[in-house]
């Protein structure tokens, strides 16, 4: 019995199983250039079959969420809403980061000169490229010259405003645009049997991407850093249990019933740290918690871009913990200054590899914080991605709830429901 239920353990325990196998087998392969050169590439391949089908189910469900939509102004009225919501929301986890950083002051206690130094030359190579502009640029970018080259670009702001004309376009041809309505319907559930399909490689996928980053790094690359990666983790724990604890409350929702809800996603999405990785499955999984397919799919893609939660209180940390390593003092209006930035930046470099790094890279130069002080910290990225990658997925759940919430079109039955299906299936397991 016991290796029965062994072998039928849930998805999101064998992606723990992966994380912790991966820990150990990159202690063990410290260094070792051979490990190194098995797990990166199984590692790249399992984020890459991800890739693959999130573009697919980001335009299929959205082309048939607006199509049933159908009206242009409630669709400027949702959008609007969602922009000013997500705006609201990474303003508060930057101006959390900034408080937890002046209160605990993680830079005081390090001196920069013992730290080790790790290459973050494709941080600036990227962020050389990734031409910023400012809240001009990112306006101007909005619009696809071309939207396959968007397409494979992977730019998602671009790709949404093309589907959802064309989503208003299906609709606004009445009868005959139905035939188009029924071929992206089958489309989104042809890629979710994909995901499906490619979530059962998760272990493996984990277990390589952990393993490589623990044979590169070392464990010993967090002794100096352990007290930033700490603050780090508290600050992203307050921000959801708390502000988005308060939000959910405000709006009658409870924040640890949607945390039960996609525990398995949120597993995957700090083991990975890749948010695309929880995105297929988050988009499947909140029509059937309630929420309308047509709020679904057009919130959460977008909070893919807009809505970086975790990021946004990690880039505000860290800009304070080095700007304290480097004991360069910075008064209120100069953190005023770098809040500011950091929302513009932040909405200026989505879509980009790394951004995190690369939106850090455009900021600290502000405060007099030299880039190559990044270098510093670089070691540690992957592991306080994680968390930035779990509470970005919390952060974009908990908007498409709210969105819906708004609009009335949030079924609290079938929200009742399911989570009764979660919490039997959960009980079950536990015993």
């Amino acid at each position: 019995m016991q290796q029965k239920r062994f072998l039928r353990l849930s998805l999101g325990w064998r992606i723990v199983l992966g994380l912790i196998l991966g820990l150990v087998v990159g202690a063990l392969f410290y260094q070792n250039k051979m490990a190194i050169a098995i797990l990166n590439p199984i590692g790249t391949i399992f984020i890459n079959l991800i890739k693959m089908i999130v573009l697919p189910i980001v335009v299929s469900c959205l082309v048939v969420g607006i199509a049933k939509m159908g009206d242009i102004k409630k669709l400027g009225r949702v959008g609007g809403k969602t922009l000013i919501y997500f705006e609201l929301m990474t303003t508060i986890a930057i101006a959390l980061g900034l408080l937890v950083g002046n209160l605990t002051k993680p830079g005081d206690s390090i001196n920069i000169q013992t730290l080790s130094k790790v290459s973050i030359s494709q941080y600036t190579a990227t962020a050389k490229t990734a031409g910023n502009n400012g809240l001009g640029d990112i306006i101007m970018n909005i619009v696809p010259t071309n939207f396959f080259e968007a397409l494979g670009k992977g730019d998602m702001i671009p790709i949404i405003f093309f589907t959802v004309m064309f989503g208003l376009g299906i609709a606004a041809i009445g009868k005959r645009g139905h035939v188009l309505i029924d071929f992206f319907d089958a489309t989104s559930e042809v890629m979710f049997k994909m995901t499906n399909w490619i979530m059962q490689l998760a272990p493996i996928g984990v277990f390589a991407l952990i393993g490589v980053t623990i044979a590169q790094f070392g464990l010993s690359a967090l002794k100096p850093l352990a007290l930033f990666l700490l603050i780090a983790y508290m600050t992203m724990i307050i921000f959801v249990v708390v502000v988005m604890g308060l939000v959910a409350r405000f709006f009658h929702l409870n924040i640890f019933d949607l945390l039960l809800v996609i525990k398995d996603e949120l597993v995957l999405a700090f083991s990975t740290a890749s948010s695309e990785a929880a995105l297929p499955r988050i988009m499947e999984k909140m029509p059937r918690y309630g929420v309308s397919q047509g709020i679904a799919s057009f919130v959460i893609p977008t909070g893919y871009t807009f809505n970086l939660d975790g990021s946004a209180i990690y880039q505000s940390l860290a800009a304070l913990f080095l700007a304290q390593a480097y004991h360069i003092h910075l008064s209120l209006g100069q953190q005023i200054t770098l809040l500011v930035v950091l929302m513009i930046t932040s909405k200026g470099m989505a879509g980009v590899p790394g951004a995190s790094f690369v939106v850090l890279l455009a900021t600290i130069t502000t405060i007099g914080v030299p880039a190559s002080g990044l270098a510093f910290i670089a070691g540690i990225d992957r592991l306080v991605d994680m968390g930035r990658t779990a509470v970005n997925v919390v952060g974009n759940s908990l908007a498409a709830l709210i969105i819906a919430k708004t609009e009335h079109e949030f079924d609290e039955e079938k929200q009742q429901n399911y989570l009764a299906d979660v919490k039997k299936v959960t009980a079950e397991k536990v015993n």
